[in-house]
């Protein structure tokens, strides 16, 4: 079997489109489903990519910004189903604080946006509108590309949805969803209808790991593996520092407490650290034709240690609420220390407008008194034993007691990922000026043992400041989100660099992939750009190595919680190559019949 094909190729070879299903599982099929074939993207009209925003809390908005600060995209439709919320977002990007939505501009949900794309395009098709997909800025409703930014559990059946309108390009907030049979499904669905017959992308796609994207980690990756300011890299530490009441907010109080409703919170808060580690030290360096220097073992080890009713200190007696817990002054958790006083300070962005989204038009349009009533109203909500799981488990409670908070991911996890010797003579000569061991040591190039450690911590200071040190066999990095300082053992010198503190969220990286994917459609949309150049050298990430790092996810996540040293391409087998197997049909066995031909395309790497 040859290790090195991907499964691109293979899904492509042996995926047959077959009839589309209908995405609204509940609703009969509908009759203007097959509008969804044959229906592109645009292109050659010169006017701005057109996008539309899914999810208009926290991240729809710190993309909508990005967008609108950092490209020439136009957002032109919001769906989310908080008419608070999608009107806010509305009126700033969109329609303006004293205009009114259009047709096509707003939608109560994904679903209700799917609908009126199928009958946009069989209106348009029909009317002799070419192929249904893209449009100018007189055609209200149609989008060229889509942020999906709801919660990550939803993420799954969306994009497999929008995945059969050919021709949107797709972005998706990580992770890319918290199972990894949905990973699987979403990239069998993303080939099935996003790629043409003679094997060419019909669209881009795009995920959220925007730690890619910060010049920051640019940099650093540069200095790493084009510069090889360290020689070989034999060995990296990295932190993730959640910070300690930034983590009590998002996985004690808020969305992401519960592998059971969401994910652990490896995937939620730290699937793009495990990907920036595989971008350094599994990813080929730029221009490089490569294959992947694939990991050879993970481990994983956490707990959570502290956000649980054994650290409750006595004298909150049977309290779980902050606002009438007698412990309450004397608690660094004190709800009312983290929102109100925040509030008080003249702040009411995150993580204030998370527990109350009105407050801020509220202390515009009253006073300071007002807008504390709303936020003191929404932290003394509280649940019981009267009220089921599943209502408790639906929404955040951001009073209640840290130590009462029915959470259960982890708050302390450590992940290590290892290595060995793999080396590749692909596309290399025979001998360069002569020399003996040239091929066998550029064989090795980049491709040599190495070990990478993953720390996700609560208890920190920083909150999600990372920091890294790198250590090679001619020197060592040591990062900090905002200065790299790169030693070298022969000259005994220190150099640092100062990247450009971009504004926006990671460091810059909000902006910087936002900025990528627009420019990837108006690429292909304006610049007669083939979606597979504008996915190369706009996003600079293929869906492949997406899986590859949420797989890496899953799989330490398993090695955590039966203790054990996984083999990363056995576990790969099991996991995600078999499951692949498992869709193709008879009919696509005795197509490639001859097993030379299967041994070749089977392995995704």
């Amino acid at each position: 079997m040859n290790p090195r094909s991907t499964t691109s190729q293979y899904f492509r070879k042996v995926l047959e489109p077959g009839p589309k299903k209908n995405p609204l599982h509940h609703r009969s099929q509908s009759p203007m489903a097959n509008a969804t074939k044959n229906a592109g993207g645009g292109g050659g009209t010169g006017s701005p990519p057109r996008i539309l925003i899914i999810g208009a809390g926290s991240r729809g908005n710190a993309y909508a910004r990005a967008i609108t600060h950092s490209t020439n995209g136009r957002i032109v439709a919001v769906a989310d189903p908080d008419p608070f919320k999608r009107r806010k977002l509305g009126r700033q990007y969109i329609w303006g604080s004293s205009g009114e939505p259009k047709e096509g501009q707003e939608f109560e949900g994904w679903r209700e946006f799917w609908e009126f794309e199928v009958e946009r395009r069989r209106r348009r098709t029909q009317v002799g509108g070419g192929d249904g997909g893209g449009g100018d800025d007189g055609d209200y409703g149609s989008v060229d590309g889509v942020f999906v930014c709801t919660l990550d559990e939803m993420h799954a059946e969306i994009i497999m949805a929008l995945a059969g309108l050919e021709g949107l390009h797709i972005m998706s907030e990580k992770p890319l969803a918290t199972r990894l049979e949905d990973c699987l499904d979403i990239y069998k669905a993303l080939l099935r209808g996003g790629v043409r017959a003679d094997g060419a992308n019909k669209a881009i796609f795009s995920i959220g790991h925007v730690l890619r994207y910060s010049p920051h980690n640019m940099l650093l990756r540069k200095l790493l593996l084009v510069d090889e300011v360290v020689g070989e890299i034999v060995s990296v530490e990295h932190t993730e520092p959640v910070g300690w009441w930034h983590f009590s907010h998002s996985y004690v109080r808020g969305n992401w407490r519960k592998e059971s409703v969401t994910a652990p919170s490896l995937l939620t808060k730290s699937c793009h650290d495990v990907d920036l580690l595989l971008w350094l030290l599994c990813s080929p360096p730029p221009n490089s034709k490569r294959p992947p220097h694939l990991p050879s073992t993970v481990a994983s080890t956490g707990n959570l240690v502290h956000f649980k009713r054994s650290r409750k200190p006595a004298l909150a007696a049977d309290a779980t609420n902050c606002l009438s817990c007698p412990a309450e002054p004397d608690c660094q958790y004190s709800a009312k220390d983290i929102y109100h006083e925040t509030l008080l300070s003249g702040k009411t962005g995150w993580p204030v407008k998370i527990v109350a989204p009105e407050i801020e038009d509220c202390l515009k349009k009253y006073d300071m008194g007002a807008a504390e009533k709303v936020l003191l109203k929404k932290l003394a909500e509280d649940y019981d034993d009267s009220m089921s799981e599943e209502e408790t488990n639906a929404r955040p409670w951001f009073g209640r007691c840290v130590y009462e908070a029915n959470n259960d991911v982890c708050d302390d996890q450590v992940v290590t990922m290892t290595w060995q010797d793999d080396p590749n003579t692909d596309g290399l000569p025979a001998s360069l000026d002569g020399a003996i061991n040239d091929i066998g040591d550029r064989a090795l190039k980049g491709r040599g043992a190495k070990t990478a450690i993953m720390h996700m911590i609560a208890f920190t200071e920083k909150i999600c400041e990372r920091r890294s040190r790198i250590y090679g066999t001619k020197g060592e990095v040591e990062a900090d989100s905002t200065t790299i300082k790169v030693h070298n053992f022969a000259s005994a010198q220190t150099d640092t660099y100062h990247p450009h503190r971009a504004q926006g969220g990671h460091g810059g990286g909000d902006g910087g992939l936002a900025r990528q994917f627009v420019s990837a459609i108006d690429a292909v949309k304006n610049r007669g750009a083939r979606v597979e150049e504008a996915q190369s050298e706009y996003i600079g990430c293929t869906v492949e190595e997406v899986i590859r790092s949420h797989a890496m996810v899953f799989a330490a996540e398993e090695a955590r919680t039966e203790q054990k040293v996984l083999n990363w391409s056995e576990w790969w087998e099991r996991a995600v190559e078999s499951q692949l197997r498992e869709t193709m049909t008879q009919t696509m066995f005795e197509t490639y019949s001859n097993r030379e031909d299967l041994d070749g395309i089977q392995s995704f790497e």
